[in-house]
């Protein structure tokens, strides 16, 4: 069988954390979490995983307030962060659509996604429904901001966007957008169509996101999936088949 969409996200996410110390995701992120397991699995055991809501795979004691204070001191290398919209400007939304005083949705909130995109390193961007709606030209609301002013002590900020149909990367001194790959089965014409913001493109054309070969697949399905399942019964379940018993 060939790769499923979810392992080419997996693969494509663990090769942007290669090398690194302490990757820390948050909660209801199966995929983040795969490809940190897998990046800890090529790792020979260098890297190490904090996954919140793992009994295995969580170093913390203390909830959040532990993941916040080890983000502050720097000892967090790479972080996830999503929401209900991300702009052109790497600005994320946590919080509401439409008028703040009036609005048409209300979402969870930041729970402290302005403060981790400031002091981790490496903020990987994740949104699995790339539409017009969700990768909007401007967030309706600002709850975690992409870029600061200059002269604004900032160690972190966005390193990547990864979505179900492509992935980006971020010019930082432009700060915008640049596409990076297509994902297999997808188009560039269909990126520009389904993105609310405006993007740079490489000029020698854009590649297809790489699938991950033989050796990598045999470790994302047995060793990754097993661990993901303790935390994730029923996405392990419907992605790798893994038994949820």
């Amino acid at each position: 069988m060939g790769p499923r969409p979810e392992e080419v996200l997996i693969t494509a996410i663990a090769g942007m954390l290669e090398g690194l110390g302490h990757i820390a995701v948050g909660a209801s992120s199966p995929i983040p979490g795969a490809a940190a397991l897998l990046a800890r699995e090529r790792s020979a055991g260098t890297t190490r995983v904090s996954i919140l809501g793992s009994e295995r795979n969580n170093f913390f004691t203390d909830g959040g307030k532990e993941l916040f204070d080890c983000a502050g001191q720097g000892r967090i290398d790479a972080f996830f962060l999503s929401g209900a919209q991300i702009d052109g400007a790497a600005n994320v939304n946590l919080v509401s659509i439409g008028d703040p005083d009036r609005p048409k949705a209300r979402f969870p909130g930041s729970f402290g996604s302005g403060y981790l995109y400031f002091v981790v390193p490496r903020v990987i961007l994740f949104r699995l429904e790339h539409t017009p709606r969700t990768l909007v030209e401007r967030v309706d609301f600002i709850s975690a901001p992409g870029f600061s002013e200059d002269g604004v002590y900032r160690p972190g900020g966005p390193h990547k966007l990864i979505t179900d149909r492509c992935l980006f990367d971020v010019d930082r001194d432009r700060r915008r957008f640049r596409l990076e790959s297509v994902h297999p089965g997808h188009t560039l014409d269909e990126i520009v169509e389904q993105t609310g913001f405006d993007f740079d493109i490489p000029p020698g054309g854009v590649p297809e996101t790489p699938v991950p070969d033989d050796d990598t697949l045999e470790v994302i399905r047995t060793r990754v999936a097993g661990q993901i399942a303790e935390i994730y019964p029923d996405f392990a379940a419907r992605v790798f088949a893994t038994p949820t018993h």
